[in-house]
């Protein structure tokens, strides 16, 4: 886009754009971290002593975050900076301030939570093992100190969260692409 073509953009749309685009910067950087986390941190628990089933189970929730930072933290916000763009492109009416803030306020924080919940889960997995304890159902059951409630509600609502933001903002952004209609 040319400099014209972004002064064409109000304050709050050129905003939420530049928190995608930094979330997904610093998201990117989290995501390689967790893979070299994981690299390393599973190395420390031997196959041999683990057995090749219990290995898989305490480090595939680890290995597994790498890929949701990149898809959650990184993709997604990038591919919702370039639909916000190509909509504006394709004559649609910008994305209300409302529904952007959705996206920022909302959305944003709760991949955090989401992804900071899957490696903590993971860890304390593999530590778990690493420490001793085979029992995969009371290695879970002992998560967040075997509190269900407050798992189930911090999974729960950060899942939430997440898939409200991102159908509130959908929906803006499909509404904007209808030429009659203010957002």
């Amino acid at each position: 886009m040319t400099a014209t073509a972004t002064e064409n953009l109000s304050a709050t749309y050129r905003g939420a754009l530049r928190a995608l685009l930094r979330y997904a910067i610093v998201m990117a950087v989290v995501g390689l971290l967790t893979g070299l986390s994981f690299q390393e941190s599973a190395k420390k628990l031997p196959l041999a002593s683990a057995g090749a089933g219990l290995h898989l189970e305490a480090t595939i929730g680890l290995a597994l975050v790498h890929g949701h930072v990149f898809t959650v933290g990184v993709l997604l916000p990038l591919a919702l900076a370039g639909a916000l763009l190509m909509a504006r492109r394709a004559g649609g009416r910008e994305v209300g301030g409302r529904a952007l803030a959705w996206l920022v306020r909302g959305y944003l924080p709760a991949a955090a939570v989401t992804v900071a919940l899957q490696l903590v889960k993971g860890y304390h997995v593999l530590l778990a093992v690493r420490g001793g304890n085979t029992d995969l159902a009371a290695i879970d059951h002992a998560f967040l100190g075997g509190n269900e409630l407050l798992r189930y509600a911090l999974f729960g609502l950060s899942h939430t969260v997440l898939g409200v933001c991102l159908t509130v903002f959908l929906v803006a952004l499909w509404r904007s692409l209808s030429r009659g209609r203010v957002i």
